[in-house]
């Protein structure tokens, strides 16, 4: 280097000498994002994750694009993304609780949550509870339970399936309880809800599905299951405080297939953060009483694997399958 090479880069701005490292650092996409969303549209984690996407579009340059894949509980997109899309960047998908449990579920599994993804970020959870109609004899979750001890099977509950994190966590309660509930599975939330409110069911345990019935009169609530109380229904205690030591919200993110490389996905986390925290998207989580659950990419690995270990030792347990 010349004496008068040497001057000029000693003179030039930091900013500019570090340009090339930053540029060699950050990954952008050549071509439209596909965001894959294992439920039909219109629903709480769908409109969460469509708040997202023009945000993102706006920091990686490329519009992301939402697919819909409803069925199969939510997992109809895991085995394309464990199996047949390429770790590029350009194909990610929702991971949540029952992409987790499944291979617990099945003598086959066709994947596997640790080893078969790109964990990228952690994003949000739902607000679960137990709601029971205005004409139900019990005042409390409490006294729910001492009648159920009372009356072995013969208090029920609806969930949105068998399997579910709301089914597994009412597992989990009579479990400790010692008690015993029947359980009346629905295919969702929009026919567990009416057999509650017409008699044919005592109470739902499920994701806020219940809160427009609540605010109305119609039902009342007897627990919620969020780390906190729910703004929205501070009348209602926690798990926490009725001496389960369990919050259960059934948090979820954003995978992509495996091998992705740490630069795209130190891109993909940063892009769907900023998103993520925006007043936009809180308004959003706000609207369907959804709790934030932020996970950079180690922490949510690290969940993904702690909670795989989780469910295999629930689901023995308790001896569920599902085929």
């Amino acid at each position: 280097m010349s004496a008068i090479t040497r001057r000029l880069a000693l003179a030039a701005p930091p900013a500019l000498l570090a340009a090339p490292a930053l540029a060699q650092g950050r990954w952008l996409p050549e071509r439209p994002i596909r965001m894959i969303i294992p439920w039909p549209p219109g629903g709480s984690a769908d409109a969460q994750m469509r708040a997202m996407t023009e945000s993102v579009s706006r920091t990686l340059g490329q519009p992301v694009v939402v697919e819909n894949r409803p069925g199969a509980g939510g997992t109809m997109h895991a085995v394309h993304l464990a199996r047949e899309a390429r770790p590029d960047g350009h194909t990610i998908g929702q991971m949540h609780f029952s992409i987790i449990r499944r291979p617990f579920l099945v003598r086959q599994p066709q994947w596997d949550a640790v080893r078969d993804f790109t964990h990228i970020i952690g994003l949000a959870g739902w607000l679960f509870g137990v709601a029971v109609r205005t004409e139900a004899p019990w005042r409390d979750f409490r006294e729910m339970i001492e009648d159920a001890r009372r009356r072995p099977g013969r208090i029920s509950f609806a969930t949105s399936g068998v399997a579910t994190t709301n089914h597994l966590a009412m597992e989990q309660i009579m479990e400790r309880e010692g008690v015993q509930l029947l359980h009346v599975p629905f295919r969702g939330s929009n026919e567990a809800l009416p057999a509650v409110l017409n008699g044919q069911v005592d109470m739902v345990a499920d994701s806020s599905t219940w809160a427009p019935m609540v605010e109305a009169g119609r039902m009342r609530l007897l627990c919620v299951w969020s780390a906190e109380r729910a703004r929205r229904f501070p009348d209602a205690p926690t798990l926490r405080e009725l001496g389960y030591d369990m919050v259960v919200t059934s948090n979820y993110g954003l995978s992509g297939p495996p091998g992705m490389e740490p630069r795209i996905v130190r891109s993909l986390h940063d892009a769907f953060k900023e998103a993520l925290l925006s007043p936009e998207n809180a308004r959003v989580r706000e609207q369907y009483d959804m709790p934030l659950v932020y996970m950079d990419s180690e922490q949510y690995t690290a969940f993904i694997r702690e909670r795989a270990e989780f469910e295999r030792a629930l689901i023995a347990r308790l001896g569920i399958r599902m085929e």
